[in-house]
């Protein structure tokens, strides 16, 4: 059981303090309880904000950690001046020492979706993800032309949340095909992949965690058998390399470790924010 909690206060969404928090709390081995309060936007939601950390305090004995990006001032002094927790204004710590820097003054922007809505980028990560789950483990060959990479692997090797992510994160448009035993008999590229060779980008896994994944979906199959699993593995990483396709194993690798990879190979311009 967790014997500290963590909040996450923001004015917008709290994704940005989530994300931040969960990066510096990755290096501490223990497990803590989360707590997410979004669209903290008025000095009563910031008082009930207080209320809660102050109680969770009073309760566990110790300190809760608050990691907040919230923007508005007479927020965070209430949070300041109120709170028992461990404070940590990221905007505070950063923003105000940037703007010094810079002599730039802010934008003080609520929230990194305010006005997303609006922009190119945003409209075009939504077409991406519509393209990704259209073409999703082979069911359209339509405007393949239109892809920016197009997964292929052996069912269960990562390719639907990578191509999801990285239409979601990164607004590419990615298709995912699965390598099958037909193809293997044939030893080619299933035929509508071939035209687009250059657009390829191969996902493999060690058969043993292949194996543990599958069975999760169909225990005790042969889809699952860890001896049907080292020949698909086999088979795949033998065609890619005949077709000349980069490609990588899924095995160890985070879906976040993989995207980058793949964006390092295919649209390293795309990496930037």
């Amino acid at each position: 059981m967790s014997d500290r909690t963590v909040f996450f206060i923001s004015d917008g969404t709290g994704i940005t303090a989530e994300t931040f928090g969960n990066a510096i709390l990755a290096q501490f081995d223990f497990k803590p309880r989360r707590v997410r309060l979004p669209f903290v936007d008025t000095p009563d939601k910031a008082h009930q904000a207080v209320r809660q950390i102050n109680h969770t305090a009073e309760l566990e004995g110790k300190k809760p950690l608050v990691f907040t990006t919230l923007v508005d001032r007479q927020a965070v002094n209430i949070l300041q001046e109120g709170c028992k927790g461990m404070l940590m204004d990221m905007f505070g710590t950063f923003v105000q020492p940037l703007e010094q820097e810079l002599s730039i003054k802010s934008h003080h922007r609520v929230g990194r979706f305010s006005d997303v809505s609006k922009s190119r980028e945003y409209h075009d990560r939504i077409e991406a993800i519509n393209y990704s789950l259209a073409h999703d483990d082979g069911q359209s060959n339509r405007d393949l032309t239109g892809a920016d990479v197009i997964l292929v692997g052996v069912s269960r090797s990562g390719k639907t949340p990578t191509s999801l992510y990285l239409a979601m994160q990164h607004g590419l448009k990615a298709a995912n095909y699965p390598l099958i035993p037909e193809d293997f008999d044939r030893r080619q590229l299933p035929p509508a992949l071939v035209p687009h060779k250059k657009k390829l980008f191969g996902l493999t896994i060690a058969p043993e965690r292949l194996s543990e994944i599958r069975s999760e979906r169909r225990p005790g199959s042969r889809y699952a058998d860890l001896q049907n699993c080292r020949m698909e593995v086999s088979d795949a990483e033998a065609m890619m390399r005949r077709a000349g396709i980069r490609w990588l194993s899924t095995t160890t690798k985070s879906i976040e470790e993989i995207a980058t990879t793949i964006l390092q190979e295919v649209r390293p311009e795309r990496l930037s924010y």
